[in-house]
């Protein structure tokens, strides 16, 4: 497995009345980020929160190219983020014991903290299409370029690991200074992810480990 010290290049917040970062997703343009009663659209150049839609979330944000979607406790909402209307509910497969949340083939990823896991549910209905096993803490979850990546947490120690999407193997893990946490994590499509900071109440930019292909 390669391992490496992570990159932080730069570091946002702290966010007015924001205490812990919980999930957080990309939609192009805008950070979201869940806060507990709310989610907060940051704009990454000025770190500027420009708004918030008024909603229970507590863990996971995703961001499917129109609809946000967001774990409160034992469901996954979907929201329209024009209006911050709830669209549809669907439960989650942890039943509260869940945190992250990506969008990726159509479908969604939850990660289990505690269990390990990575499911695959389906959006409408909230089906497990299939589960992957991890050998570490989940939090944050996202996928760039066929690659799955999830933040961890464990003790003291924090990091962004890659897994094998069919084995749960790790093959790379960026290491985060000590006492840096990772709750939500995204990507830009690029060459960098987003990480929620748990209860540090902010969230960083690491950067990407550059691929030869690329």
């Amino acid at each position: 497995m390669i391992t490496s010290a992570a990159e932080i290049i730069r570091e946002y917040g702290p966010f007015p009345g924001v205490d812990h970062v919980h999930g957080l997703t990309f939609d192009g343009k805008l950070v979201w980020f869940a806060s507990g009663d709310r989610i907060n659209a940051m704009d990454p150049a000025s770190g500027d929160t420009v708004r918030a839609i008024e909603v229970p979330a507590h863990a996971g944000t995703a961001f499917d190219g129109q609809h946000l979607f967001q774990i409160a406790e034992d469901t996954i909402q979907k929201i329209d983020p024009k209006s911050g209307r709830v669209l549809a509910t669907i439960p989650s497969p942890g039943g509260g014991g869940d945190s992250g949340l990506a969008w990726a083939e159509g479908t969604l990823w939850v990660g289990q903290y505690r269990e390990r896991k990575i499911h695959q549910i389906d959006p409408q209905t909230g089906a497990i299409l299939r589960t992957i096993q991890s050998n570490r803490f989940v939090t944050g979850v996202t996928w760039i370029d066929g690659e799955l990546w999830h933040g961890t947490w464990e003790g003291d120690e924090g990091d962004l690991t890659r897994i094998d999407p069919k084995t749960g193997e790790a093959l790379e893990r960026l290491q985060l200074p000590p006492g840096v946490s990772v709750s939500g994590l995204e990507s830009d499509g690029r060459d960098q992810f987003f990480c929620g900071g748990g209860n540090s109440g902010r969230v960083r930019a690491v950067r990407r480990p550059k691929r030869s292909s690329r």
